[in-house]
Formats: C-alpha cells, sequence, structure tokens
C-alpha cells in the first residue's frame, strides 16, 4: 500500500454514495414500501381523509386541498420528535385552510399513516406467497416419487422423497397465507389522550368521527389504541413467521445443496472461483430470518414499555423498526420467489444417495417386532401428507 502522506502527498479522497443495497443486498426490490415519500403520503391521506370528516360535520369545506408534492426531506421531525407538526403547518399554509388536523393528535396521524403503510406491505408478501404456492405445488406433484433420504441431527434416517418435503414447505407457506389473510389493520383515533375530548368539544360524535375516518381510509373501525400496541406487535409477528418459514426452507435447501440433491436455479458467482455457483437467494432467505426477530423483540419490548397516554420513546422505537421489518419481509419474499420458481432437483443425484445409505433399520426392527417380512416401501403417510398438501393449495386458489 503507498503511503502517500509519508511522500509530502495528500491522501486521494474518493466520494461515494450510501446505497442501502450495500448493506442489505436485495433492499430495492421493497421498492417505496415504508419509504419516506410513501410514509409522507400516508400521513396527508390521514389529514384529507380527517378533513372530509370535519367537512361533513359542516365544520369546514369539502373542497380539494393541493397536498401533492411535499418532499420528506422539507419536514422537520426532530423538534417536535415527529413530523406531524411540521407537516401541519406546511398543509395548512398550502391549503389556506385552518381546519387541518383540528381534533386529531400526532399519534392517530403517525400510527394511522403507519398502518396503511403497513397494509400495503402485507398485501405485496401476499402476492409473493400466491407465486410460493403455484412454485411448490409444482415441485410436490413432479417429485412426489423422487427418492430422497431423511435426515434428523445431520445423520441419514428414513427414505422419503422430494415431494414429501416439499409438501412440509407447502403447508408452511399456506399457513402464512392464512395468517396474513387474518390480520386486522385498524384506524387510529383518540385525540390527544386517547378521550376524543376535542372532536367532543367541536361537537363531532366520536364513535361516528371513527368509523368515517375508517371507511375512507379502508381500515377497520377500532377503539383508540395509543398504548396498547397489539395492532403493531400482531403484524410484526406475522412478518416474522414469513421470515421463519422462509429461512426453514433455505435452510433444506442449503443442506441439499451442500449434498449435490438440490439447487438454485440462478446460482451467484464468486469474486474469486470462476463458474462458482453460489446459493444466494438461499443465504439472503436466512440472512432475514436471522434479523427480524430482533425486530420484533424491538416491538415488543416498545409494547411493555408503554406508559401514561403516550409513551415517551417507546412508541419513537417502532417507526424504524417497522420500516425495516416490512421491507426486509418484502425483500425476502421477493427472494423465495426467486428460489423457489427456479429450484432444481438432481432427482439421480437424490437416488444414488439414497442407495448409499442403509435407511432401513427401523423399518427392518418394526418388521421384526410385527413378526412379517419388511414392506418394499417404507414412507408412511407420505402420500397422503402430500395430498393433503396439494388439496390445501386447490382450495386458495
Amino acid at each position: 500500500m503507498r503511503n502517500h502522506a509519508a511522500r509530502g502527498r495528500p491522501a486521494p479522497t474518493r466520494t461515494f454514495a450510501l446505497v442501502s443495497d450495500l448493506f442489505w443486498p436485495g433492499d430495492a426490490r421493497a421498492g417505496s414500501c415504508c419509504s419516506e415519500a410513501s410514509y409522507v403520503a400516508a400521513m396527508v391521506q390521514v389529514e384529507r381523509a380527517w378533513l372530509a370528516v370535519l367537512a361533513d360535520a359542516g365544520l369546514t369545506t369539502a373542497a380539494p386541498l393541493p397536498f401533492e408534492g411535499i418532499a420528506a426531506g422539507t419536514l422537520d421531525a426532530e423538534s417536535a420528535g415527529n413530523p406531524v407538526l411540521a407537516l401541519v403547518s406546511t398543509l395548512r399554509d398550502l391549503s389556506g385552510n385552518s381546519w387541518v388536523h383540528r381534533g386529531l393528535t400526532s399519534q392517530d396521524v403517525v400510527d394511522t399513516a403507519l398502518v396503511l403503510l403497513l397494509r400495503e406491505a402485507v398485501a405485496t408478501v401476499r402476492e409473493h406467497l400466491r407465486a410460493q404456492v403455484t412454485a411448490l405445488v409444482g415441485v410436490v406433484r413432479d417429485h412426489r416419487g423422487t427418492p430422497l433420504v431423511l435426515r434428523t441431527l445431520t445423520q441419514p434416517a428414513l427414505p422419503g422423497t422430494v415431494g414429501g418435503k416439499a409438501a412440509g414447505w407447502l403447508h408452511a407457506v399456506l399457513d402464512l397465507v392464512e395468517e396474513l389473510d387474518a390480520l386486522v389493520f385498524p384506524v387510529q383515533l383518540g385525540g390527544a389522550a386517547g378521550t376524543m375530548a376535542a372532536a367532543v368539544e367541536l361537537g363531532l360524535d366520536p364513535a361516528a368521527a371513527r368509523a368515517g375516518l375508517a371507511s375512507r381510509l379502508g381500515l377497520a373501525d377500532a377503539r383508540a389504541w395509543h398504548t396498547d400496541r397489539a395492532p403493531v406487535t400482531r403484524v410484526g409477528d406475522a412478518l416474522v413467521r414469513c421470515t421463519d418459514a422462509w429461512g426453514r426452507i433455505a435452510s433444506d435447501v442449503l443442506a441439499l445443496t451442500r449434498l449435490g440433491l438440490l439447487s438454485e436455479g440462478a446460482g451467484g458467482g464468486s469474486s474469486t472461483m470462476p463458474g462458482k455457483a453460489n446459493p444466494v437467494r438461499s443465504v439472503l432467505l436466512r440472512r432475514a430470518a436471522i434479523a427480524a426477530p430482533g425486530l420484533a423483540s424491538t416491538l415488543h419490548l416498545s409494547a411493555a414499555l408503554q406508559v401514561d397516554e403516550r409513551a415517551d420513546g417507546a412508541w419513537h422505537a417502532e417507526w424504524d423498526t417497522l420500516r425495516l421489518l416490512a421491507r426486509r419481509t418484502v425483500v425476502a419474499a421477493a427472494h423465495a420467489d426467486d428460489l423457489l420458481t427456479g429450484l432444481v432437483v438432481h432427482a439421480g443425484a437424490a437416488s444414488a444417495d439414497l442407495d448409499a445409505h442403509d435407511v432401513r433399520g427401523e423399518q427392518r426392527a418394526m418388521a421384526d417386532l410385527a413378526g412379517h417380512p419388511p414392506a418394499p416401501t417404507y414412507l408412511g403417510e407420505t402420500d397422503r401428507l402430500v395430498d393433503d398438501a396439494l388439496a390445501r393449495a386447490e382450495e386458495h386458489r
């Protein structure tokens, strides 16, 4: 290495753009999910919907308001601890309407906006899951009879099939579909301390106002949940369940890839070994599965430390945590698509691997105990498990 300073010359400086993809490869696949721009748009959407509620009550006009084009970088979030104060000031200036935000509190806007962003992220993941179900149905059908050594504690254990293992993956993905479908995305509306006191003072019926806001945003009507963070932790847990399931699939693929029984359709290259095809999608899925539970832990810790009618820091800790968890889950969903749609089964190698190991010891012991010769196969209820998975997948089409 050249020492420029020792020779009396300044060391050359290089400027690198901070690109999030370099720290979390694949981040760009999440697109605008939970971006600052989408966050601002969601907050504006909430303020617009609330202004419509006020207009319905005859408190202000229902005229369209010029709220587009507010740049996230122009909003000072630090001075007030959140961006709502700056946003409201900007919206009132742009619209000339002093009724903007009246009856709301900053937490109503932030929480409801985050719910809108999470709903979009979950919908994106749900679409990826649909593609994964289709891919896995193909693997299960094509390889229900392809032999595979089943291993426990890293060691050969029993005979099985590739289709049987993939049926387990399929059940896991279908569980995710059902879990995401069951999520509820509630509106947040409680006013400064969760009592809707300002709205009542303005002459509004709190229940009707909340229902009106929820309806305009397509969210579920719900009581104020300022310090009851179950709506947040439920979504966070569901997203982590996704990365758990994909991590398990990726771990299986990596183990079988090591044995030459599976491979990714488009492996990654090596910087030093030409022709090497690394199982990059599986690696990145395991990365997501390792990192996600810590984010959910932060959400639960924040939920446990809620206090008074608005928490001092615990609420604030959720925002970036949710952004990371949502984006990373969307990225992982896309990687799982790539992995499963491109998965290659090396049937000949799998059959040879079965022939190379004695995995009939348990069968011989059971047959001897029962007093009859071992059957030609030892697959238990594998066929039924495969059929159940395929039938369940058909129900979700």
